[in-house]
Order: structure tokens, then sequence, then C-alpha cells
């Protein structure tokens, strides 16, 4: 099986305003990040890919399947959206065997899958609580556990750690990184420190797909035109030459 997603000149409007311009992206195995500030088109082209929101024109295959076979494509993508809502009043374990069961999954399958994603995400103790009563974090645990119901072989994940604390967004991207050893994961986020920390492929996307990108170099490149470096410029020199980055991220900690 093609272990890709290949999109290419991926246009797609909202009436007579374009959302995405002639974008075109190779996604392997592992973490592949999506960075753009709110509004850039990162949450349209995640759902384009989810088969959510129909493309203009342009292809896109998902794992060797063209994204026009969308009963094919859900049945191999998990998604987690930017607002995730479940069933508030029922229990955690509750929503979760509902869900499997729209999912198709048998009785003995249902028990086996629930208890082995409330065990990876870290909700076991959690499950006869009602969705309400969780904390941002655990929901979106909960979010990660019921886009995995189907073992899917690529999981889109849009805007997860936005407004949870430093702690849990650490914990939020281990997982994630733990999860993409065997999947696609494609983590869409305007947070510069989550994608610095899992991923090692990066897309950036800015009005659709017009990109400006400020680097630090000790000569021009070819195509780029010197700018005046600002505060976050050096700041984030400071960083790299003196090894602060890579420190915190060994212990864990937010920068």
């Amino acid at each position: 099986m093609n272990n890709s997603i290949e999109i290419k000149n991926l246009n797609k409007f909202y009436g007579k305003k374009q959302a995405l311009y002639d974008v075109s992206l190779s996604i392997h195995g592992g973490m592949f990040g999506l960075l753009g500030r709110n509004g850039a088109g990162k949450t349209t082209l995640m759902k384009t890919l989810a088969t959510l929101l129909q493309k203009k024109d342009g292809e896109i295959t998902v794992c060797g399947v063209p994204i026009e076979k969308a009963k094919e494509i859900r049945k191999i993508i998990g998604y987690l959206p930017q607002e995730f809502s479940m069933y508030p009043s029922m229990k955690v374990g509750e929503a979760m065997e509902y869900l499997a069961i729209l999912s198709g999954l048998s009785g003995s399958e249902r028990k086996e899958r629930i208890n082995a994603l409330f065990k990876k995400v870290n909700l076991t103790e959690r499950r006869d609580k009602k969705v309400k009563a969780l904390s941002g974090g655990m929901k979106r645990r909960l979010g990660i556990a019921q886009a995995l119901l189907n073992n899917p072989k690529v999981l889109i994940v849009d805007e997860p750690t936005a407004g949870l604390d430093p702690e849990e967004r650490v914990r939020f991207r281990n997982l994630l990184s733990e999860l993409a050893e065997d999947k696609i994961v494609i983590l869409s986020t305007h947070i510069v420190g989550d994608i610095e920390a899992t991923c090692e492929d990066i897309a950036i996307i800015n009005e659709g797909n017009k990109v400006h990108i400020r680097f630090i170099a000790d000569t021009l490149m070819q195509g780029a035109k010197a700018c005046e470096p600002n505060m976050e410029d050096a700041y984030m020199l400071y960083l790299h030459t003196s090894g602060v980055g890579e420190i915190l991220d060994e212990i864990g900690g937010e920068w």
C-alpha cells in the first residue's frame, strides 16, 4: 500500500473567494507539520483531505486512493477537528462505545479497541466521568481516541494544542509523535513550538499558498530579499546559537 499523500495544483473556492491557491505537497510517513496563522487556509486543506470539503480542481491521492473515492478514504483516515465536541452528558466510555458501533466494530472488537485506546491516551480512569467534566486537554485526548477507532493509516489533527496549558501541550505532542511511528500524522497549527518540537517535514501556508519566510543566513540566497532584523529574529538566533532550544527539548520544556 502506498504510504504517502500527494497533492497537485489544488484549488478551493468559497463563492468568489479563493481559499486554496495551487497547493502542491508530498506527505510521507511520520509527523508532517502544516504551519500558518489563523485564516491562512489550514482548516480548509485539512477538511479537503478528510473528504469533508470538495476541491475545485487539482489532484489528491491518499495512500494511493483518489480523493474522489470518499468512502475508501474515510476508512483509512482519522480526523480531529479544531472545534471538537462529543455528547457532553454521556460518560466517556459510553460515548466511545456509541462511536465504535457507528464505525461498524463488533462487540469483541469494540471492547478490545476502546480499552487499548483509553490506555494509549491515558483516559482509562476517566471512562466513567461525563464528557463535559473533562478538562480541555482530556477532551483533546478523547478526540484522538475517537479518531483512532478505525486504526487509520492517516491521522489529521487541526490546531490540537490551542488553549492548552504548557504541560498538557507537551503531553499531547509526545502522544502525536508516538502515533506517527506507524502512520502519517498531519499536525495543523499556528504555534511554531508545536511544529519545532515534533515535525521533521513542514509546509507553511499563508492566504491559501502565498508564503513569506524570514530566515537568518550569512549570505543572501538566490531569490531572497534582505530585510531589517527584528527582536523575534534576534531571540531565535540566540536560542539557536546558545543551544537553549535543544536543552529545553531534552527536559520536555516549553520555548
